[in-house]
């Protein structure tokens, strides 16, 4: 057995850690095109030193391709034109509850599959929906129309402060009927009242 293998394992395996922390944190569901394709390149490279003799060099063109796909992404930040060349921008597939089937095909997207990813999102009708895109990460993001939105705390605090003040006016008013109804003028009031009446 060939116990260099174990210690290019190890080497491998941290050097291969520091490198992908550099790459970011995100998840492969949240990878953009570039970052899913250097990491699958930093895959293939850090798993060929484990059977070959060349374990620098291949470090070192992982950490190139790493420090590649940084260089990008500051470009991105700092360049719209390379974000759109590089990561590409949102794309709006619904609008006003209505599907946009133009958007769909440049995405190569079945209706079912979006409708697939609004369940997953615990949304029943595309009707429902205000506007939706599909994002650089392939997620889909939505907003729901203004009937269709769920009660947040702030509705609900404002509600209840409505509610509340409106129950301080019905008990204002009712106290105002009964000390009205309590007068000692109103003895007097309803025997004049009864005096006019009488004939």
């Amino acid at each position: 057995m060939d116990y260099s293998l174990i210690w290019k394992t190890i080497v491998i395996f941290f050097a291969g850690k520091l490198i992908l922390r550099l790459g970011g944190r995100k998840s492969i569901s949240q990878m953009t095109i570039t970052q899913t394709i250097v990491m699958v390149g930093i895959g293939s490279l850090l798993i060929q030193p484990i059977s070959e003799d060349n374990i620098w060099s291949t470090l070192l063109i992982a950490f190139i391709f790493t420090m590649l796909m940084v260089f990008s992404e500051y470009l991105e930040i700092k360049f719209d034109i390379f974000e759109s060349l590089f990561s590409g921008k949102a794309v709006i597939v619904i609008e006003n509850g209505e599907i946009i089937m133009k958007n769909l095909k440049k995405l190569r997207l079945t209706v079912d599959r979006l409708e697939t990813r609004l369940r997953q999102n615990g949304v029943s009708s595309i009707k429902d929906v205000k506007a939706a895109t599909i994002e650089v990460s392939g997620q889909i993001g939505y907003e729901l129309k203004d009937d269709k939105k769920p009660l947040t705390k702030e509705d609900f605090i404002t509600i209840m402060s409505e509610l509340s003040q409106r129950n301080q006016l019905m008990a204002g008013y009712q106290k105002t009927q009964k000390s009205n109804s309590d007068s000692i003028f109103r003895e007097v009031t309803e025997k004049d009242n009864e005096g006019k009446n009488e004939p």
